[in-house]
């Protein structure tokens, strides 16, 4: 079946379809990462998004049920240059195809990717339409038209759970080569914001010792406060981080009184918090190749990234933190720390999934935190 993509600008890109016969509008992006589609098409950090692969390959390992990183996937299409519909791999359960058809998320394959992403950093992320399914030019370019876009959007409350549950899912020490672990006789307990958490997050978290409780994105400080927490954990999550603002009112009330760790959009909502301002960046991280220098060690970090907002470095600075990390490739904040408080985060993605696990120690520095 023909395939069709629409960007807001007017550029077309007229290739195949595959996974579901639908419609589907979102911001495209593009991730660099060469190995890890199931992960990406299930980090709910993605929902609103339709990702560009830039590995020309996709879909000859399959989909399994131990690597997705939430109930589903959350991508609204999916974008790459040579499609494979039969995986050969023995861990696959079933095929990339089926997945997306279940979801009803449709793909479009046999395009220039390299060109579309070229045409994204050069002009900056953007709205799409992507059609497989015999919708017309002239009625695409009406919807099109016709949506919000994801700027001042809340895009958590699409993603987070409904009511709080006990997570004691640890990670598999196989999927590590240092080892996972603690001394502690009584886990510390971790009250967890669900914002679109990656499984792979409550897994570390679990398995460095502590017992998590993963609570709805709007849970109210108050009701944190009585559980008397031992942490705080600030998740990732989709879309404009000052949208949330219910989840950085509560992070204003409990900062003060609790150790908080943040990745990625709770990185964000802790500096919003604290008085920090966010920005949007042209075209976004997105991928498991990107260089962060830690200013305490000197030493490089190559991490794994998906995000579109980044928080202004003065404004961090003028609000109690100080800079622990820094992206290499275009000089944006990557991590901090409050100078007085107990509170830090990172941009980046230390859980991985899929990447390196170069920064699997902050973690053990959350633990460490609460001790």
């Amino acid at each position: 079946m023909r395939a069709r993509l629409l960007l807001e600008d007017g550029s077309v890109f007229s290739g195949e379809g595959f996974g579901a016969r639908a419609t589907a509008i979102g911001e495209v992006v593009f991730n660099t990462g060469m190995t890890g589609y199931q992960e990406i098409l299930s980090d709910p950090s993605y929902k609103g998004q339709m990702v560009t692969m830039t590995c020309p390959h996709i879909g000859n390992t399959g989909i399994n049920k131990e690597d997705v990183e939430s109930y589903r996937p959350h991508v609204e299409g999916l974008i790459v240059r040579e499609f494979c519909p039969v995986p050969s791999n023995y861990r696959s359960e079933r095929s990339l195809e089926a997945y997306l058809s279940q979801h009803d998320i449709p793909g479009i394959h046999g395009i220039d990717t390299r060109a579309l992403t070229r045409h994204i950093r050069d002009r900056g992320a953007m709205m799409g339409i992507l059609s497989n399914d015999g919708t017309s030019a002239a009625d695409m370019k009406k919807r099109l038209a016709g949506h919000p876009g994801l700027s001042g959007r809340d895009m958590v409350s699409c993603v987070t759970l409904e009511k709080s549950l006990y997570w004691n899912v640890p990670v598999q020490q196989s999927w590590y080569f240092d080892p996972i672990g603690h001394s502690r006789a009584v886990p510390f307990r971790v009250a967890a914001f669900d914002f679109g958490v990656k499984w792979n997050i409550l897994r570390l978290l679990s398995g460095f010792g502590m017992a998590v409780t993963v609570l709805p994105a709007s849970t109210p400080a108050d009701k944190v406060k009585e559980m008397k927490p031992d942490g705080i954990f600030l998740s990732n999550g989709p879309g404009d981080p000052e949208a949330v603002t219910y989840a950085i009112a509560s992070v204003q009330k409990l900062a003060r009184h609790f150790p908080v760790f943040g990745i990625c959009l709770g990185h964000q909502i802790i500096g919003l918090a604290f008085g920090a301002r966010t920005f949007k960046l042209k075209f976004g991280h997105h991928g498991s190749n990107h260089p962060v220098r830690n200013e305490t060690t000197r030493s490089i970090e190559i991490t794994s990234q998906n995000h579109n907002y980044a928080v202004e470095p003065e404004s961090a600075k003028k609000t109690g933190f100080d800079i622990t990390h820094w992206n290499l490739n275009d000089g944006t904040v990557e991590g901090m720390r409050h100078r007085d408080l107990p509170v830090f985060s990172v941009q980046y993605h230390p859980e991985a999934s899929p990447g390196p696990h170069d920064s699997l120690y902050l973690f053990n520095q959350f633990l460490k935190m609460m001790e």
